[in-house]
């Protein structure tokens, strides 16, 4: 009995001296590892996570991004394939803002600076339609909802391509206007259709819905096949004058569609009151007088300029009107003045589409002078500043390019997406989509605009 009792009093003390070591034990393997969170806190910097290009996003991958040369940002992507809008992050594709729009994309949409929405919108059954049809112009809320619209889409009248808000709140608008048969033959057209579409463009006041201002390309018509015709005179004596009959070695037939000229985009010079257009068709760029009243602009006299409605300037192709200088342009889009906030303030960045042979297309930067002075029998055109391309280049239709405020150039290529060089022609973003891309516009995010979208 005494020895049961000596067992189990050895037993509890050996119990009591093993948990007192444990416990002992564990408090100082504790503070090890406290000791040692402390430490890897305060003298380990976090490894930073590898982004591994390319990305997949909901409409295509970012191939490339150098964050250190790229511009910050979002990109509103244009996307005529399946008639989307949408804002996208550059460096994921992460789509943030998204329009539900009405009609399907006339091409040309912008983000406003109040958030607003302008988008040019093809009707759904236009009495006549070409590549670009439009046919209504739409203020869109950031919610998608309607503030206002404009409809222009009839048997003799459409807008189409492109749309520019004014500093005054007016919206430009191009439109196509219809000849007969019957009008062609008193100028002298030598085409065998009896219908063709010559362009105009519209300035419209949002908050009466009425046209305000007008230039139509008919009244500054220029013939030298018929001296019996009215608009008869000499071509290369008249490079303010526009040759009715000009066919392009662009187009296969000589008769061609009734689709002439085929402006397809306009911008706006608010420091010169100008407006230039270019006209794909013709290779080239016109740039017009907005001083103008709406009877100057139908005569030669008249406005800032002294010339009414004729062309102040135009180049890009000489061969419109037999002039001497190279050409640059075979097929063109999207004139774009820089405006004062970015490099290069003043000058005019173009897309020249390079359809023929080279199947090249260029971005040209030109210097605009600071007085025009358009020359009969003289080389007219302007000065490359710098230009990009690259090997694959190449989008026979649409697309065009803008400025960034830290001077990369924002290319978009319909057929293939969006990129981004810098001034060094060094490709720091690269966005290959799966749709048809008519333009991007870039959006810092400290941009008002962009404020409104995510109140």
């Amino acid at each position: 009995m005494r020895a049961n009792i000596i067992f189990k009093i050895v037993f509890f003390a050996l119990l009591s001296l093993l948990f007192c070591f444990s416990c002992s034990s564990d408090d100082i393997t504790d503070e090890k590892k406290i000791d040692q969170e402390v430490v890897e806190d305060e003298n380990v910097s976090p490894v930073p996570v590898e982004v591994v290009y390319p990305i997949r996003g909901a409409t295509g991958e970012v191939l490339d991004y150098d964050q250190d040369l790229s511009k910050d940002g979002l990109v509103l992507i244009n996307e005529a394939t399946y008639d989307r809008v949408y804002l996208m992050q550059k460096d994921s594709a992460i789509i943030v803002h998204e329009w539900q729009l009405e009609y399907g994309l006339g091409n040309d949409v912008e983000l406003l600076n109040n958030g607003q929405l302008l988008a040019s919108l093809g009707v759904v059954s236009p009495e006549f339609s070409f590549g670009g049809f439009g046919g209504v112009i739409q203020i869109l809320n950031p919610d998608s909802n309607v503030e206002w619209e404009y409809t222009l889409s009839n048997e003799k009248y459409l807008i189409h391509h492109d749309v520019e808000m004014l500093p005054n709140g007016n919206i430009l608008a191009i439109v196509w206007n219809l000849k007969t048969r019957t009008e062609l033959d008193e100028i002298g057209y030598l085409g065998n259709q009896e219908k063709i579409y010559t362009e105009s463009i519209i300035e419209i006041d949002p908050n009466s819905s009425e046209i305000v201002w007008k230039w139509d390309s008919w009244n500054h018509i220029v013939q030298n096949v018929d001296a019996s015709k009215s608009k008869y005179g000499l071509v290369n004596e008249n490079p303010q004058l526009i040759n009715i009959n000009y066919v392009d070695i662009l187009r296969d037939d000589e008769n061609p569609d009734g689709d002439i000229m085929h402006a397809n985009g306009l911008d706006y010079d608010e420091d010169n009151d100008l407006i230039y257009l270019s006209v794909n068709n013709y290779s080239e760029i016109w740039v017009i007088d907005h001083s103008t009243t709406v009877g100057e602009s139908e005569t030669s006299s008249g406005g800032r300029y002294g010339k009414g409605g004729d062309l102040i300037y135009r180049f890009g192709n000489p061969n419109t009107y037999d002039n001497e200088g190279n050409r640059l342009f075979y097929n063109v889009h999207f004139p774009n003045i820089l405006d004062e906030d970015v490099p290069g303030k003043g000058n005019i960045l173009v897309f020249g589409n390079g359809n023929g042979g080279s199947e090249q297309s260029v971005v040209y930067e030109f210097n605009v002078p600071s007085q025009f002075n358009l020359q009969p029998n003289t080389d007219n055109e302007l000065d490359v500043v710098w230009e990009y391309t690259r090997e694959g280049l190449y989008a026979p239709r649409v697309s065009g390019a803008i400025r960034l405020d830290n001077g990369n150039t924002l290319i978009t290529s319909g057929t293939f997406g969006v990129i981004e060089v810098t001034d060094a022609k060094q490709v720091v973003w690269e966005f290959q989509g799966d749709g048809f891309y008519w333009r991007t516009y870039h959006y810092n995010f400290d941009a008002t605009a962009i404020s409104f979208l995510t109140e």
